[in-house]
């Protein structure tokens, strides 16, 4: 056990005394120099040693952290020291730890081998022990520190550590919290309370770090939403002895909401027109106030100057509340600035990632003149990559007045992923995947991946690789290799095989706007089971053409055909496709993930003819709006529409149409509505249209008896669309079949219930809807269940 302290004696008479460094005797010492210890006396005025000097000079040796003991004693007017030198350190070791590594534990420790033995030293590496444990939630955690003694004043420190249970949090509450829900708000912090699924997840263990940040996201959440007044008073975890874990309070006083009074721009630059800058705004009149959406004005007008040779140009936003009417009148403020430069650039604490993948976030380097709102906007691009666990910006001053030195500080987390997926649908029945990922290649901010999947009617290999800076330009590049394989069904005849790669880029027009160009190449090819091409049973049927089959007259079809646009397909062997493509797309998302307000839209267009067997041009268009009804109530609005036509004298084919069922209506198989084949001794395939257009609405709700935490919640939606016009062949001239073709724009529609559960495992969703509207030929599925799972 350690225990003791040393003992600090000092022996002298009321006088001073002359001593020079040799007179002064040392005993004791076996590693340090005598003449190390007689520098630490200082002589005072006149040359001599007095009790001052001397007691200064003691608390100097033992601040060394050398001795256990230094006496110092006056014998026959001479000085002598007398000292007891700490042990010194064969080994440190850690006993009893489980859940932290040896090796983890001996970077955190001060004591170490070969070093001399100080037990302030080990207390305080005590205390880092039980920080570490802190932080992983394990608050019962005991280390007693333990030295074992060995010859020539050496000892072994161990550690003896009792690690104890992980302290969960078993509940969080929101005093004073009146204009959202307790779980609404649940949703915005990082902490969690514990559940039957904890073991999948690390935010129910109570973290004090992670408690001070869900304060500051609590707060920019009110902000955002017009709480201009807001304060989140304390943030306090209290150890409950009963529930045998932590109990969270945040105390907030929310104040009142506001909205936009009257937006305006006053510029005290000479030379710039505050009209030229009054576009950039993100706030109108009127308008919730939004707090984000100062940033972002700030951001996007102090861009704007800079681009007009404004460099050194600040905009600060002034705003006049009225508390009576709860609005804010907002001034943005355009001001010269102080004309400062960066000096420098300082990276810290990144281990892996290249010092590149951090700078070139920066819209400035060094020389550049500094502007604090290009500083915030790259603290946040930073933020987001998923690289780093933290990320935090600071300044210093540099060399000279007008220099500022800037530090980015970021600690790192683990981007690599290996995954082992499984799950089942209705539609590609059991199935599994393997891969392999990294968002952060050897530390270049390049993402790669392998995966492998395999199930009962689906099958494929793919490997991507993105390079987010394409050529040193904010310009993603990417290609795709993969190869699919999907079997016959009750929903197709026939098996498919597609192989092929895609080039893309992709870069932000702006902060809401993308645009991402494509090319894609790939061979397509089906295949059907003999018994469904099988048109040479008779050699002798009139009208017999051998090797291709009979007329529709013969007995070929007794035991079954495909469609005459299957066997076409068929026919025409594997066909390349060669096309570019591009996507533009919109998002004013509050969350990519789980949005609960916000518009995402989506155009795509491609044209194949680039080369390839095929020609044709498609175009299809969705947008999603997100708003919350009424309090954890989030209502979802879905439009979507498509259409594909041939060009150049080719014909559309099979495989060229739209295909739906489930992705347009709920309640239908896939390839279950639409134009159909209706031949009589035909599998009836699914044709596909060359127009569909869809909606739907779609309330989302968690079950309030459960944890929110758990992530399950119900929805209540209603589908609406149609697939109609087929536009591909409906008469072969080798056997002079004609299709049988049932093709309607009749609305068909739906309503039913579902169950989403955003679980640890993977997203899961479970559909029962019932077609209230349809075709008789439409092929109806009124039960649903996606999802897959990783561990």
């Amino acid at each position: 056990m350690l225990v003791g302290s040393a003992c600090l004696t000092v022996a002298t008479s009321g006088a001073a005394v002359a001593q020079t460094a040799n007179s002064i005797a040392v005993e004791g010492n076996r590693r340090v120099e005598a003449e190390t210890i007689r520098s630490y006396f200082k002589r005072g005025p006149g040359g001599r040693l007095g009790p001052l000097e001397i007691d200064e000079a003691l608390k100097s040796l033992y601040s060394t952290g050398l001795f256990a003991d230094v006496r110092i004693s006056q014998p026959g007017g001479r000085l002598v020291v007398t000292v007891v030198e700490n042990p010194v350190i064969n080994r440190v070791a850690f006993e009893g730890n489980k859940k932290a590594k040896d090796d983890q534990l001996k970077i955190e420790v001060q004591s170490k081998p070969r070093g001399t033995l100080s037990r302030p030293v080990v207390q305080a590496d005590v205390q880092r022990i039980i920080e570490i444990y802190h932080r992983s939630g394990r608050f019962d955690v005991r280390v007693e520190p333990k030295i074992i003694e060995l010859p020539n004043n050496r000892v072994d420190l161990v550690f003896e550590i009792k690690e104890g249970d992980k302290t969960g949090v078993k509940d969080i509450r929101f005093e004073g919290a009146r204009a959202f829900s307790h779980g609404r708000l649940k949703d915005v912090i990082k902490s969690s309370e514990s559940n039957w699924l904890s073991f999948l997840q690390t935010t129910d263990i109570y973290d004090p770090d992670r408690v001070e940040a869900d304060r500051d996201l609590l707060r920019r959440f009110y902000l955002k939403h017009g709480y201009a007044d807001v304060r989140i008073v304390s943030a306090v975890g209290e150890y409950d002895p009963a529930k045998k874990g932590f109990i969270i309070t945040f105390n907030i006083d929310e104040g009142g909401q506001y909205r936009v009074g009257t937006v305006d721009v006053v510029s005290n630059v000479h030379a710039i027109d505050p009209a030229t800058l009054r576009g950039r705004l993100k706030l109108s009149n009127g308008s919730v106030y939004n707090a984000d959406m100062v940033e972002k004005s700030i951001e996007a007008m102090t861009i704007e100057a800079a681009k007009r040779g404004y460099a050194f140009a600040t905009v600060r936003p002034r705003g006049d509340r009225n508390f009576e009417t709860k609005t804010i009148n907002i001034v943005f403020v355009v001001e010269e600035g102080t004309r400062a430069y960066i000096e420098r650039i300082n990276i810290i604490g990144n281990v892996r990632s290249r010092d590149y993948v951090i700078r070139r976030e920066f819209d400035i380097s060094e020389g550049d003149a500094y502007n604090r709102a290009l500083i915030d906007r790259a603290e946040r691009r930073l933020k987001n990559l998923s690289y780093f666990k933290t990320v935090k910006i600071t300044n210093e001053p540099g060399s000279a007045p007008d220099r500022v030195v800037i530090n980015v500080n970021v600690e790192e987390m683990a981007t690599g992923e290996f995954s082992v997926a499984g799950g089942y649908s209705t539609a590609d029945g059991f199935m599994g995947e393997v891969s392999v990922a990294d968002r952060n290649l050897m530390g270049r901010g390049q993402f790669a991946k392998a995966s492998v999947q395999f199930g009962q009617r689906t099958r494929g290999l793919d490997l991507s690789f993105v390079e987010p800076y394409l050529l040193g330009y904010r310009m993603a590049g990417g290609i795709d290799l993969f190869a699919r394989q999907n079997l016959a069904s009750s929903y197709v005849s026939y098996d498919s095989q597609t192989i092929g790669t895609n080039l893309r880029l992709g870069f932000a027009l702006t902060e809401e706007l993308a645009f991402a160009p494509r090319y894609s190449l790939y061979q397509q090819k089906i295949t059907l089971p003999d018994y469904l091409n099988n048109c040479i049973n008779d050699p002798d049927a009139p009208g017999h053409v051998p090797g291709l089959g009979v007329t529709p007259t013969s007995a070929c079809r007794l035991d079954g055909e495909a469609s005459l646009a299957v066997r076409k397909e068929l026919a025409n062997g594997a066909v390349m496709v060669s096309l570019v493509g591009y996507s533009l797309a919109y998002s004013t998302l509050d969350n990519n993930k789980t949005p609960t307000s916000g518009l995402y839209a989506e155009l795509k267009q491609d044209f194949a003819g680039v080369g390839g067997d095929v020609n044709f041009i498609r175009t299809t268009a969705e947008a999603r709006n997100y708003y919350e009804v009424f309090p954890d109530i989030i209502g979802v609005l879905k439009l979507q529409g498509g259409h594909v036509t041939g060009w150049g004298g080719k014909d559309l084919r099979m495989l060229d149409h739209f295909q739906m069922g489930p992705n347009l209506v709920r309640g239908f198989a896939p390839a279950g509505m639409g134009p159909r084949d209706l031949t009589p001794g035909t599998t009836n395939d699914a044709l596909g249209g060359s127009m569909f257009w869809g909606a739907s609405v779609e309330a989302q709700t968690p079950l309030y008896f459960l944890p929110k935490d758990i992530g399950i919640k119900l929805a209540a939606f209603a589908d609406a669309g149609s697939l109609f016009s087929y536009k591909g062949p409906t008469t072969w001239n080798v056997t002079g079949e004609t299709l049988q073709v049932a093709d309607s724009n009749a609305v068909r529609a739906s309503a039913g219930m579902g169950l989403l559960w955003d679980s640890p495992m993977g997203p899961l969703r479970f559909d029962l809807a019932y077609p209230i509207m349809k075709e008789s030929y439409d092929r109806t599925q009124i039960f649903r269940f996606s999802g897959g799972t990783k561990f």
